[in-house]
């Protein structure tokens, strides 16, 4: 042979693919190897260029040197077959893409490897078509795995329930796997039955192997509990867990992204930051669910730190679709178009990514376009249902007066979550939009209070229902009492529309101060404050603003994306 194959086979050891891509061109073009005189040698050849531009990224050109490499196995003679297939018997060879040291073709590997580059280019559909063509009893873990996530994204629940049970019954620390099957809604205990249960000599061994897989099954209804809305129970699995992995990220991780969904805003930013044990202070490189870290630090308006997360999202990984949900939080207050199409691009890049849809629809309702609001939060449902899409629907409903479908999206949230006081306070929201339902709407905010005494939108919602019926020494009493306990600028706001609308301007004045101490990016309270320092001049809050202002404005935003940049 000109080239020699082992000198491929040790530059893709090594990791020097470029080199391998370049040496596979020669090992390919042989004329000592031809697919007449040896079409078994040849396959192997293009084998190996494929997993060369595997590694290279180059996935379309890997694609097509595989489907050559079997092109050539399937004319390879029968009498030839046979020992070929003997020696691939034998073979424990990985069928990874990553895996090189080949020593014949494997067709149902190659098979693997053709998917695998459809995956990396988003092609699905052509990747699950491959991935049919091997039988189920030649599939491994990874081929299992990776048609448990095929089946899933073409919605074909069913098959994918089943491929990722095989991957936990031959391992069952397959995290993914236990992921997915607890979002299909499988019950923990159906997911921990198919643990492989492992021999043991003495009773001391069982007790040993019952202790050390006690965390995974505590795991499992971890999982499970948050994927059926349990959030309360999910969260406190966590922390048991977090107690015994102390320091664990992926599990600061999960309570981070649960407590950012049910508006326990404060503990969400504590386990993403701001704590001495929370994710970015144990691993600063970590981009997993920093989107929903981006959205909490626009929520509390700390632009400054929103601006240096996405900065260093941009350095760590900028393919990422969490980077592009990110960025899209951070456009939302100077370019909305920049920032949807910021959102949209990370659902291009996983079409699964929840909090890209979440970010969509919150843009489309702030563009004043709930129709389409309605379809992102949709999106969202579809993957997996949570309070925020619920939320979304809802105020999506409300904004085209569609309250049939606003009430039973609200009622949809209540039956998910039956102990959820947001759920609660969503049913209430439906029934304030109308004059006929305002005593209903009061009972169900009422209600959500005494199930979550500390939730401050159904506060604020019961004191506009108040302020609406003209009841507002009760709003003012209600605001004043969560004041004492609650030092929330949100609650000062409130307060301060309430003096203003019955013309108490000083104490409007007092209140909007005290919501920019505490707050002092709090629109709502800037706005509002500008409007009563106008009015108590006696100047026209609605007159036009002055040219020079908005030159002003513009000049900060400018100043703002060169800092990004």
């Amino acid at each position: 042979m000109d080239v020699p194959k082992d000198q491929m086979s040790t530059l893709l050891d090594h990791g020097l693919f470029p080199s391998a891509q370049m040496l596979g061109c020669f090992l390919v073009s042989s004329s000592s190897v031809s697919i007449e005189t040896s079409p078994h040698l040849k396959a192997e050849n293009l084998v190996l260029l494929g997993d060369a531009l595997f590694r290279e990224k180059e996935y379309k050109r890997a694609i097509h040197a595989y489907k050559q490499a079997l092109h050539c196995h399937r004319i390879i003679p029968k009498q030839n077959a046979t020992p070929i297939r003997s020696a691939l018997s034998a073979s424990t060879r990985s069928s990874s893409p990553n895996s090189f040291n080949i020593s014949a073709i494997n067709e149902n590997e190659v098979k693997f490897k053709i998917a695998s580059s459809h995956c990396a280019l988003n092609e699905n559909r052509a990747a699950l078509l491959e991935m049919e063509g091997i039988p189920s009893k030649a599939r491994n873990l990874q081929m299992n795995l990776m048609m448990g996530k095929l089946y899933r994204s073409s919605r074909h629940t069913r098959a994918a329930v089943t491929c990722y049970k095989e991957c936990l019954r031959h391992c069952p620390y397959i995290i993914e796997a236990i992921i997915a099957l607890a979002e299909l809604g499988v019950a923990a205990k159906d997911i921990i039955s198919l643990f492989p249960q492992t021999p043991t000599r003495g009773a001391r061994s069982t007790f040993d192997h019952f202790d050390s897989s006690r965390w995974l099954q505590r795991y499992v209804e971890a999982q499970c509990c948050i994927a059926s809305n349990d959030y309360k129970g999910g969260l406190e699995i966590f922390a048991e867990l977090l107690r015994r992995f102390p320091c664990n990220i992926h599990i600061l991780l999960e309570m981070a992204k649960v407590e950012a969904i049910i508006g326990k805003t404060e503990e969400a930013i504590t386990d993403f930051e701001k704590g001495k044990t929370s994710v970015r202070s144990t691993d600063p490189y970590v981009i997993t669910y920093m989107d929903e870290y981006a959205m909490l630090l626009k929520q509390k308006s700390d632009y400054s730190k929103l601006n240096k997360l996405v900065h260093d999202l941009l350095n760590i990984d900028p393919t990422r679709p969490e980077v592009f949900v990110a960025l899209s939080v951070l456009w939302e207050r100077k370019d909305e178009r920049g920032a949807l199409s910021y959102a949209e691009k990370s659902i291009r890049i996983d079409e699964r990514h929840i909090p890209g849809y979440i970010m969509k629809g919150n843009l489309f309702f702030s563009m004043n376009r709930p129709e389409a609001a309605v379809v992102a939060f949709r999106g969202a449902q579809e993957l997996r249902p949570d309070l925020r899409s619920y939320q979304g629907l809802v105020r999506s409903y409300l904004a085209i007066s569609k309250i049939k479908e606003a009430l039973h999206a609200a009622r949809e949230a209540m039956k998910a979550m039956p102990q959820s006081a947001k759920a609660l306070k969503l049913v209430g929201d439906v029934h304030a939009s109308n004059t006929s339902g305002r005593e209903k709407a009061k009972k169900f905010y009422e209600s959500s209070l005494r199930l979550e005494p500390g939730y401050l939108g159904a506060a604020l919602a019961l004191a506009e229902l108040h302020v609406i019926e003209g009841r507002t020494v009760d709003a003012v009493t209600l605001l004043e009492r969560y004041l004492k306990d609650w030092a929330d600028d949100s609650l000062h706001v409130k307060l301060a529309q309430v003096f203003a609308a019955t013309n108490m301007p000083q104490d409007a004045l007092s209140h909007y101060q005290a919501a920019l101490r505490i707050n002092p990016q709090n629109e709502a309270a800037k706005k509002g404050l500008e409007r009563l320092e106008k009015q108590l001049k006696g100047v026209d809050p609605d007159a036009p603003e002055e040219d020079e202002e908005n030159d002003v404005e513009d000049a900060d935003a400018d100043q703002e994306e060169a800092e990004l940049l």
